[in-house]
């Protein structure tokens, strides 16, 4: 007899976890029903699992945690949000710890705790069989943010001299002992210094005899341990890398980096230059109230004393002001419409020197290529506003003042928006922390001072 019951409803929609199961999981939290809860998250990814765990109450998030403790994925851990990896932590019983992270590779152990107080390291720590312990313990006396920290320890290599029959061999012979993911197999000398590498696909589709440094790949290149991750990031995206091995001080291979950490960190970079350009710093959605207002009122300190500055400038045209009052309600226009076209070039400023496309060689063309932008830019609303101001108001002389400030504050959020990030990183500073406080600043301060001073001349 045919089974006409309908198939269950898978775990995801089109956008990741379907809310009806994350739903249905909570409340099995609730019932503590651990065999509901098991069968609920069987056929969860780890990241989903994560998401999950960050988005629910602490309170919701430690029973979970509880209920679920036998089945706990290693992998989670290396997918949870930094601000409540501890909290997941202490809530493992210390077996379920101790399994969850011998299934990780040893880079994302790294990752894992290099984050963490010492109490928490510790219990990892412990948790690790000896050599995988004394490997975690190296990488982290490597710089934070490093290559050494990046890499995994797990490499597959082969004397330089060895056919494509040997590799395969040795490979089935290590069957147990490779990594879960690896895509080449690097050649070492006898000194065990990188010389080249082979992928897998070469290696399946050349004859047994083949030697393997003739089916090495061009791409390779190697990396040392200080070699700082955004750099070695910015290397994998540009020229197309899949793994790369990371050499000590003598150029011995000491680990690989893969390109799926090689990609996490590029996206680190992207979202901390989003949130500092936002004046947020590094906010994540887990941190405590107390956390965000710590990170967010000093920049919010640092604009009042800025914005001060354009106080400071109307102050000046107070009398300009108390003659003609409709400039009062005028002035925000320029200086608003400035201060967006200064976000713009800010915005692609910061984005160029994140991806290193502004160079000594182009920077003077990116320049006058801003100039130009802002002056079209400023012309074009210049038309529009001057012949609105003529219109509506019947002065075509406060058009005219209107049109020429727009065109000016727009040249000023150009130069700014370009200029102010270059600055800030020839100085060694970070061109996203501080640039938008700076650029709005500038925009403001211009776009009053010249619809006012104008006003003055031309109005009055």
């Amino acid at each position: 007899m045919s089974d006409d019951r309908p198939d269950p409803a898978p775990p995801y929609d089109d956008y990741g976890l379907d809310p009806s199961v994350a739903q249905a999981i909570r409340d099995a939290v609730d019932r503590s029903d651990a065999a509901g809860l098991t069968a609920l998250m069987e056929p969860l990814h780890p990241a989903d699992i994560a998401d999950l765990l960050e988005q629910i109450a602490p309170d919701e998030r430690r029973a979970l945690v509880r209920l679920y403790d036998r089945e706990f994925d290693g992998e989670i851990l290396s997918e949870l949000d930094e601000g409540i990896r501890e909290e997941i932590i202490a809530a493992l019983s210390p077996d379920v710890l101790t399994d969850a992270v011998r299934e990780m590779d040893s880079d994302d152990v790294v990752d894992l705790i290099e984050d963490l107080d010492e109490p928490a390291q510790a219990a990892i720590l412990q948790a690790l069989p000896a050599p995988d312990r004394a490997a975690v313990e190296q990488a982290l006396t490597f710089p934070e943010h490093s290559a050494g920290r990046l890499m995994q320890r797990e490499v597959v290599t082969a004397p330089e001299h060895w056919t494509v029959g040997n590799a395969i061999d040795h490979l089935r012979a290590s069957e147990g002992n490779l990594p879960d993911q690896f895509y080449h197999v690097v050649l070492v000398d006898p000194v065990h210094r990188p010389v080249g590498y082979v992928t897998l696909g070469r290696i399946l589709s050349s004859r047994r005899e083949t030697p393997l440094s003739t089916i090495t790949e061009d791409s390779f290149r190697t990396f040392d341990v200080d070699e700082p991750d955004a750099d070695v990031a910015y290397a994998f995206n540009q020229y197309h890398l899949i793994s790369a091995p990371v050499v000590d001080d003598a150029g011995r291979l000491v680990g690989v980096i893969t390109i799926d950490d090689a990609m996490a960190v590029l996206d680190e970079e992207h979202e901390e230059d989003i949130l500092r350009l936002s004046g947020v710093g590094e906010a994540r959605m887990t941190d405590s109230v107390w956390q965000t207002v710590g990170r967010r009122l000093p920049w919010l300190i640092v604009n009042l004393f800025t914005a001060s500055l354009s106080a400071v400038v109307i102050s000046r045209f107070e009398d300009t002001i108390a003659q003609l009052v409709l400039l009062a309600a005028l002035m925000p226009i320029v200086a608003s419409t400035g201060g967006i076209g200064g976000t713009q070039s800010l915005a692609v400023a910061v984005r160029a020197l994140a991806t290193k496309s502004i160079t000594s060689a182009n920077a003077r063309r990116v320049v006058l290529r801003e100039v130009l932008v802002g002056l079209l830019n400023g012309l074009g609303l210049a038309v529009l506003l001057g012949a609105a101001g003529a219109a509506i108001f019947g002065q075509p002389l406060l058009g005219l003042v209107l049109g020429t400030a727009m065109v000016a504050n727009q040249l000023v959020a150009a130069l700014g928006g370009v200029l102010v990030p270059l600055t800030l990183n020839r100085l060694g500073f970070d061109p996203a922390l501080a640039s938008g406080t700076f650029v709005t600043t500038l925009t403001d301060v211009m776009g009053f001072f010249a619809f006012l001073g104008l006003a003055s001349i031309v109005l009055l």
